[in-house]
């Protein structure tokens, strides 16, 4: 109706009346370049109220379209029945469904199966999830389902919009399923509040779609064994973890299948391909989200711990990143519910947006860690992230020097940050001096693990070794301390001779202020653990090294005499065959051992170690020879610490071992005592 003039009241009256008949969202009301309000309707405007069509629905255009043939024939080839497809085949029976799943899962083709089942061409429809499905209306014929995806809000729908199609689609012999992401409490609310039923899809077994989508690739089964054959022992677990999800596991059929990896491809190859394809991908998917910044740097540095230090030390960064009280500030919620600054978002989905997932394995005593499903990626996102935001370089380092204090943490730290300097060809190298030397107690030994795994890349080595050498005379007590950690063979596989030089060169430079002697218990413990970890040469090298140290008067001469009897107190079955099979090594044994009793802050413990050495010969024949050439050595050399500890033996209670040796030790002491005489 467009009035050409102002209706007289008793019109008006007639007009209001009919328009009171109509419900709100059967009136459509156009007015270009006008306001729409309750008032009186003049100046151009125009109401339209369209006729209902054939069994109460409206022809209103809705956002729908078909789903394509040929799509719709390779989601049916390549299907994996879930383990919950039976139940949802019958679910559909009733004309409407709700299918709730994880985005990625498989979701969309399980449902597009479902529709399709038992017909050879099926017509299917996919329906926008923003279209008002209380004014939809299946056509009358020629499509056999509808599938609408993600509704906004399926709370909103009640109960008689969905029975209101039931017959509509029975006479069409269509079904219609809709797919909702997975939430605490909605299979329930949704049963209640529809009364439709409700079926949770599980994602199917991931190495059978793994198959499914090879095999469709290639029909020939020699081919498809040859290609898996090609990967090493190992490769297709790593390709495929439990709990992959589909899509991930279709990748990984296709990188087999893909042009020039076909045909044989390692598994280092298939795993660095996608890799290269999935890093990229989740990067974009974080770059606008601080949060999820945050947890893929802490998956891809801490993945394979348990997810409390994962979240926790995304909760770091984001900290590090917008300090308390700055605009903009994210704060960090609690392990399995909200993180970072999305409160809405569940640890589960952040997972899942980054291709990570949660693993409880009772069997290996590892409960509860996170990981990428491809740690791999890991690597590809530092190469993505250093090329297009070296900006965030500075900060990152700062994050990753401040790990948490457990070995295993400070050494993943020290990996992120080789694997930076790798990825900058090296340039990142020079924020590490800021860093070490910063409040940060881990920071020294994250260091120390980043330089050795930056000393084995080719891209770093020559970087790496200049400041393993720079730092060792530096003036900074903590530069010198991540070179002693570098040198500790737990770190990495620093060789034997440079590792010794540093350490001589580390003790030369120390003083005698607090941060300085610092450094001598780690000097200490490095030259016991590199003895400790080291073959028959190793240890035969460090003693020739110690040997060449232990002069009295100096510094390094006193941190041999310290770490002497330490290592003389392990593995005492490879002393007693090295001093009897190598000459060299007793000769360097007998002035250690005599340098350390020489010192008094040492005396007491290569005393004890001597004892305890005694006290394992006795009545032990190749021990026993071990022990003698070892105190006829020390007779031979006369050090006056010596001589202390003989007369502290033969003083000694009866019931101390040693007396017998020492006894004979010292009458071969008192023989060659030349006799004093007077004028």
């Amino acid at each position: 109706m467009v009035p050409s003039e102002t209706p007289k009241t008793g019109d008006l009256d007639a007009v209001m009346a009919a328009l009171g008949a109509v419900t709100a969202r059967d009136l459509v009301v156009v007015a270009p370049h006008g306001t729409v309000n309750t008032g009186f309707v003049t100046g151009g405007q125009r109401h339209s109220m369209p006729a209902p069509t054939e069994g109460g629905t409206t022809t209103t255009p809705m956002r729908q379209g078909p789903v394509r043939a040929k799509y719709l024939r390779t989601a049916r080839r390549r299907f994996v029945p879930p383990p919950c497809f039976t139940e949802a085949l019958a679910a559909i029976d009733s004309g409407v469904a709700v299918l709730l799943g994880e985005p990625g899962t498989g979701r969309e083709t399980h449902a597009l199966n479902l529709l399709a089942h038992g017909r050879e061409e099926p017509v299917l429809v996919q329906v926008d999830g923003a279209v008002n499905l209380s004014r939809w209306g299946p056509r009358a014929q020629g499509v056999h389902g509808y599938l609408v995806m993600e509704p906004p809000d399926p709370l909103e729908l009640r109960a008689w919009d969905l029975s209101r199609l039931e017959a509509p689609l029975a006479e069409a012999g269509a079904h219609l399923v809709i797919v909702l992401t997975d939430a605490p409490g909605l299979a329930g609310a949704l049963k209640d509040h529809l009364g439709v039923p409700v079926v949770r899809h599980r994602s199917p077994d991931p190495r059978k779609v793994f198959a499914a989508h090879l095999s469709d690739g290639c029909s020939e089964e020699p081919r498809r064994a040859q290609w898996l054959l090609a990967l090493e022992s190992g490769r297709l677990d790593e390709l495929l973890p439990e709990g992959l999800p589909p899509r991930h596991a279709a990748q990984a059929a296709e990188a087999i299948l893909r042009p020039g990896l076909a045909g044989g491809a390692s598994g280092a190859e298939v795993v660095r391909h996608l890799a290269q394809a999935e890093g990229p991908e989740v990067v974009a998917r974080a770059q606008s989200d601080p949060a999820l910044l945050a947890h893929l740097l802490s998956i891809g540095v801490y993945g394979g711990l348990h997810h409390s230090v994962v979240t926790e030390r995304a909760g770091d960064l984001l900290r590090l990143a917008n300090p308390v009280g700055e605009s903009g500030s994210v704060a960090q919620g609690p392990p399995g519910h909200s993180v970072g600054g999305n409160p809405q978002r569940s640890l589960s989905e952040t997972l899942r947006l980054l291709g990570a997932h949660r693993v409880q394995s009772v069997a290996e005593k590892v409960t509860d860690t996170v990981s990428l499903f491809w740690p791999a990626v890991s690597e590809v996102v530092w190469e993505v992230l250093c090329r297009d935001r070296s900006d965030l370089l500075p900060l990152l380092h700062t994050w990753l020097a401040g790990s948490g204090p457990e070995g295993e943490e400070i050494e993943r730290a020290g990996r992120a940050l080789a694997a930076v300097a790798v990825a900058t060809g090296g340039r990142s190298l020079d924020l590490l001096r800021d860093v070490a030397t910063s409040s940060s107690p881990p920071a020294p030994e994250v260091i120390a693990c980043c330089l050795v795994a930056a000393v084995q890349k080719p891209a770093t080595a020559r970087t790496a070794t200049d400041l393993l050498e720079q730092w060792s005379i530096a003036p900074e007590p903590p530069l010198r301390k991540a070179v002693a950690y570098a040198c500790h063979p737990d770190r990495g596989q620093i060789p034997e001779e440079q590792a010794l030089r540093l350490l001589h060169q580390l003790m030369e430079t120390l003083d005698d202020d607090s941060d300085g002697l610092s450094l001598v218990p780690v000097i200490i413990a490095t030259l016991v653990q590199r003895f400790e970890a080291g073959d028959s040469r190793a240890r035969a090298t460090l003693l020739c090294r110690m040997r060449d140290w232990a002069d009295p008067e100096t510094v390094p001469g006193l941190l041999t005499a310290f770490a002497f009897p330490v290592i003389a107190g392990t593995d005492r079955v490879w002393w007693s065959d090295e001093l009897l099979a190598r000459a060299e090594s007793a000769v360097n044994s007998v002035q250690l051992a005599g340098h350390a009793l020489n010192e008094s802050s040492t005396f007491a413990a290569m005393r004890d170690v001597l004892l305890t050495w005694c006290s394992e010969a006795d009545g032990t024949e190749h021990p026993a020879w071990a022990l003698n050439l070892l105190l006829d050595g020390l007779v031979a050399a006369r050090q006056p610490g010596f001589l202390r500890w003989l007369l502290a033996v033969d003083r000694g209670p009866e019931a101390m071992p040693g007396k017998e040796p020492a006894a004979r030790a010292l009458a071969a002491w008192r023989s060659n005592t030349p006799v004093l005489t007077s004028d």
